[in-house]
């Protein structure tokens, strides 16, 4: 099979064996894999060979004998359309009883150089960490995964009848963030970007009101009741703390690997709760493969391109800079 694998000077396509399923164990050929903030993020940090991709769905056309955890998710049949979790769990601690499947002590993720994620014609996926999304257009179902990460993030902020929301960053994190506040109690939801193109997308998926960073000083006045973090970047903590209110909340969703400095003084004044949130749970993932299923939202509103395999160089070099990209699927069956 093609699979776009890292090297030293970016990615190169090149063929590798295709993949056979073990013991509880599906694989997928993929019909689209977006590509994350995180992606972009690790890409430099990872060894020569390894396939990316850890946002995917796929069609189901080898099955595994039952395993481990086999009984913990439903039948699956060769043509199912599926999306999966990039993170295998052992299905026996308390993390993986309880769906939580990212904690599990002995967690092995997809696409991040431990196990082969899904810039590839074909993945090995887990069967109970894997979901069906026959109700939505195929490559749509590659939406699933960032849209947990956005519910995820809205399930931690707890919001309340009326909370003023200001949401940091209209990326692929911050726009799934946005659809479920949108369904959502919050009185207000406001968004901060510096691109047009993506405070556009965020009054398409249901902001109130957008932003630059600039003029959102006007509009903090006395405080959000949540911030929602989803930029990544150094100096987003510290804005989130200037913009929330006394007793409010501040969610970190964005992944920054670099160093971040901030006063802790300004949150204990404050009295702020911040909560750093990663994943997302196995009841998560299927709300958002529901909300594909029925329609709720899709590529029409979420992605701005599909392209294929060889255009991964292109797509990884534009996303790291400034852009007003939404989500960029990459799709092997695209010429």
């Amino acid at each position: 099979m093609r699979a776009a694998v890292t090297a030293t000077d970016g990615f190169e396509i090149v063929e590798v064996p295709d993949p056979t399923p073990g013991p509880g164990e599906l694989v997928l050929r993929v019909t689209a894999n977006g590509v994350c903030g995180s992606d972009l993020s690790t890409a430099p940090f990872l060894p020569p060979g390894t396939v990316m991709g850890h946002e995917f769905a796929g069609e189901v056309v080898a099955i595994g004998p039952a395993g481990p955890g086999s009984d913990e998710a439903p039948g699956f049949r060769v043509g199912d359309h599926v999306a999966s979790m990039p993170v295998r769990g052992c299905h026996r601690c308390r993390a993986c009883l309880t769906g939580d499947i990212a904690r599990c002590p002995a967690a092995r993720t997809l696409g991040l150089g431990v196990l082969p994620g899904a810039l590839a014609e074909f993945v090995v996926v887990g069967a109970a960490e894997s979901v069906r999304v026959d109700g939505a257009d195929p490559v749509d179902g590659a939406l699933v995964e960032p849209l947990a990460v956005g519910l995820h993030a809205v399930q931690r902020a707890g919001i309340e009848p009326a909370d003023r929301v200001l949401v940091l960053g209209a990326g692929p994190v911050g726009t799934a963030v946005l659809h479920w506040l949108s369904r959502g109690v919050a009185g207000e939801v406001v968004c901060s970007d510096p691109s047009p193109g993506r405070r556009a997308a965020a009054l398409d998926v249901g902001a109130s009101a957008v932003h630059t960073p600039q003029s959102l000083t006007e509009q903090i006045r006395d405080g959000f009741d949540v911030v929602i973090e989803c930029v990544g970047k150094p100096g987003m903590i510290a804005a989130a703390l200037d913009a929330v209110r006394t007793h409010g909340r501040i969610v970190v969703a964005g992944v920054c690997l670099g160093d971040d400095r901030f006063m802790p003084v300004a949150g204990i004044v404050k009295e702020t709760s911040m909560h750093f949130v990663s994943y997302y749970t196995k009841s998560e993932f299927r709300t958002a493969a529901a909300e594909l299923d029925r329609g709720a939202v899709g590529s029409s509103t979420l992605v701005s391109e599909i392209v294929g395999l060889d255009a991964v160089n292109r797509v990884f070099t534009e996303l790291s800079g400034p852009n007003d990209q939404r989500k960029v699927l990459i799709s092997p069956t695209v010429g």
